[in-house]
């Protein structure tokens, strides 16, 4: 981090996070500096003459008007480059490991802006030759930085094409050395090294955006059957306190099938980020055999910890995201949760003396929503990839209310809606999410892909099924008011099936070694089979077969349970389960005609 030291402010005004500055006319908005005789680390938030105000990332206890605020000439910007894969972040990209070996209990303040590890040596492989022409985005070197990802440095869209003039051996190096030196177009020679920087709030740059086609696989049935998450798409999972949002965010960041996963813990509890920080590097990658971990960047910043930087660390997340979707990857980033982010908002703003607008939030919470989300897409990087950024953004409503301004605003800038519902999670269905309060709107945009890599029905199945939970919710309000006695055989055989959607496909344990993940195809066989008991059963009581009747085969039970005695490396014992049902009320209906 360099100082200009020609470019000195005074602190005239602290309040919290918020320090007011005089003599900062040459500073600039959303510029970095470093504030009193600790050097804590802040960013201008805004210039008035020669005032600015200032949010520091770090506790300001201690600090004193008089001291000293020093412009360093650069925006709050992330060091990009191999070491992130595996690692622990706070907000503003502090490794927290390295930190623990400055102090074990607390973050110390003034410890500057330490990032990746500058001194640890990577096996570099050049795929560039003196003569070359390399333009931005472009890839010079690989680092194989762990077993499962390979780490492609690339050239920085800040800097020009040009033509490689002299070109370093393979080999071992750091971060900082020089592996290539490149002469860009204007005449300037550039050594290329493994890092570059990116500011947090700039969206870094793409080649062009491409229609969402192909879902993200969540192993998770009620999402990726009923409400599909799609590559490059956004996402919000909001919820009251203890409906599972924290949970439901562990298992897709788990267990979907993105090539890299940003996990954001925004102002979330202590004891919750510790049971990430301590589950997720023991974890095995269904797709790789190797450590989850391998691909994972965690970035912890809990409720305790400073309100500014929470405000930032979600920046921080999606700039990272961004910089592995150039490469070419799919990268799905969990923000957990938007809410306490949107409170930092509120602090920082009421600390800067703004307008409030609606429950206090500041008038411009929309648009900040907006930005973020809009960071996600299905794109084509500037060198030509096809890869894309997946958002999933969990919402905390006060007192589980969705109508609040955070999950108001935030359902106008996604567009899968997982709504998870206090009734359920009471009735211990998990996840509990709410099957007639939450949409996706891009079952039509993935259905040619369903269509192709699953079975051509599946859309419709699906669509069928919801059909019956809609039907047996309407049932429900007659059964409240009159009783079941009074419904049809046909109106109590619905009510029967929905029941058996829910227990046998909606519901899911994550702690079950065969339910935790499931497979498409199997998904699609589990619909198939609950299909198959609804049309034999239908054909029973059509014949005027007795419901109870109906119920008292032992075929009910056994679909219930066939999530978890069937694996998902033997679904053709679904088929046989199918067949079994359909020859147990063949021989019923034969009995009574």
């Amino acid at each position: 981090m360099r100082l200009l030291d020609n470019q000195l402010g005074i602190i005239q005004l602290i309040n919290g996070p918020v320090v007011k500055g005089s003599q900062m006319a040459s500073f600039k908005v959303n510029e970095m500096v470093t504030v009193g005789e600790k050097q804590l680390i802040g960013e201008v938030v805004s210039l008035e003459g020669d005032i600015a105000t200032i949010q520091v990332y770090e506790e300001t206890e201690g600090l004193k008007t008089g001291e000293k605020i020093t412009a360093t000439g650069s925006p709050l910007s992330l060091t990009l480059g191999p070491g992130m894969l595996g690692n622990i972040f706070d907000g503003i990209q502090r490794p927290l490991k390295k930190i623990q070996t400055l102090s074990k209990i607390f973050i110390p303040e003034g410890i500057g802006l330490l990032s990746i590890d500058e001194d640890k040596e990577w096996e570099v492989e050049l795929t560039v030759k003196q003569g070359d022409t390399l333009k931005p985005g472009q890839t010079y070197a690989k680092v194989q930085e762990t077993l499962s990802i390979m780490h492609k440095v690339m050239l920085s869209p800040y800097i020009q094409e040009g033509k490689i003039i002299e070109v370093k051996p393979n080999g071992i190096y750091k971060l900082q050395d020089t592996i290539a030196i490149m002469e860009s177009s204007d005449g300037n020679k550039i050594e290329l090294t493994l890092m570059q920087k990116w500011p947090v709030r700039k969206p870094r740059p793409i080649g062009k955006r491409i229609p969402i086609y192909k879902p993200l696989i969540t192993g998770q049935r009620v999402i990726d059957t009923f409400f599909p998450l799609a590559k490059g798409g956004t996402a919000a999972l909001p919820g009251g306190f203890g409906t599972g949002k924290t949970v439901t965010q562990h298992q897709l960041a788990k267990w979907s099938d993105a090539d890299i996963i940003v996990y954001v813990g925004c102002g979330e509890r202590g004891n919750e980020m510790t049971s990430v920080l301590e589950e997720f590097p023991t974890l095995i990658d269904p797709r790789t055999g190797r450590y989850l971990m391998e691909r994972t960047i965690l970035i912890a910043n809990t409720s305790n910890m400073p309100v500014a930087a929470r405000e930032a660390s979600i920046y921080t997340g999606i700039t990272m995201a961004e910089y592995f979707r150039d490469m070419g990857y799919d990268v799905a980033i969990m923000a957990d949760s938007t809410s306490r982010w949107a409170e930092a908002l509120r602090e920082i703003s009421g600390r800067l003396e703004e307008m409030p607008a609606e429950e206090g939030y500041p008038a411009y919470l929309p648009s900040r929503l907006a930005q973020f989300y809009e960071r996600a897409g299905c794109v084509h990087t500037l060198s030509g990839e096809e890869a894309s950024v997946t958002i999933v953004g969990a919402v905390s409503p006060p007192g589980g209310d969705f109508s609040e301004p955070v999950t108001e605003n935030t359902k106008r800038f996604v567009s899968t809606f997982l709504a998870l519902d206090k009734k359920l999670a009471y009735a211990r269905h998990y996840p509990a999410i709410n099957y007639l309060t939450s949409y996706s709107a891009y079952i039509t945009m993935l259905e040619a892909w369903y269509k192709e890599n699953v079975a051509p029905d599946m859309i419709q199945l699906r669509t069928k099924m919801m059909r019956l939970l809609q039907e047996e919710e309407k049932l429900n309000e007659i059964v409240q008011l009159v009783g079941e006695d009074v419904l049809p055989n046909d109106q109590l055989l619905i009510l029967e099936i929905a029941r058996t959607i829910k227990r046998a496909f909606l519901q899911q344990n994550a702690l079950h070694k065969e339910d935790t993940y499931v497979t498409l195809n199997k998904q699609y066989k589990m619909l198939v089979v609950i299909q198959t008991l609804y049309e034999n059963t239908l054909k029973c009581v059509k014949m005027g077969i007795p419901i109870s009747t109906i119920r008292k085969e032992p075929t009910f039970e056994e679909v219930v349970k066939m999530k978890y005695d069937v694996s998902n490396d033997h679904v053709e014992l679904l088929d046989l389960l199918g067949e079994k049902i359909a020859k147990n009320y063949t021989d019923l209906m034969q009995k009574y005609q």
